[in-house]
């Protein structure tokens, strides 16, 4: 299967291709659960100048099409990801990194709720601790 160019995932998604939203869509390719600022940093290395209000109008849009998802972890920037596979993450307490699970979900009461009385449409489930690098620096575990 041939893999989609950016702007033809723009094009598919109804929406015009532009370098704004290009370049957002490379910088979140290439580093996934980045926050707003850094999205705007990385957008103007690459296109040399855009406005940091540009860069949300077009975070709203690719989000809004589909093409990208916002995490938002309790105390923290919402973070963006292109959107596709269904997956859980894992949120260091002490440094905020945000990273994916490689773990299948398993079927469980919490993310089962009774047909009946919800129409369920998207779970997110997060996990806190500390990564590997912060736990090491705190000494172990807590």
């Amino acid at each position: 299967m041939p893999v989609e160019s950016d702007a033809e995932r723009l094009r598919a998604a109804g929406l015009r291709v532009t370098q704004p939203r290009l370049a957002v869509l490379a910088a979140v390719r290439d580093r996934p659960h980045l926050d707003a600022d850094t999205i705007t940093r990385l957008s103007r290395t690459r296109l040399g100048r855009v406005s940091g209000q540009t860069v949300y109008d077009v975070l709203h849009a690719l989000t809004g099409a589909g093409l990208l998802r916002r995490i938002a972890p309790a105390g923290g920037p919402a973070r963006y990801e292109l959107s596709g596979d269904d997956h859980d993450h894992l949120v260091c307490r002490a440094c905020g990194s945000v990273t994916d699970t490689d773990r299948p979900r398993a079927p469980g009461p919490c993310l089962d709720p009774p047909a009946a009385t919800f129409a369920v449409e998207f779970a997110e489930v997060t996990y806190w601790g500390r990564c590997p690098d912060c736990k090491h620096l705190s000494g172990g575990e807590r």
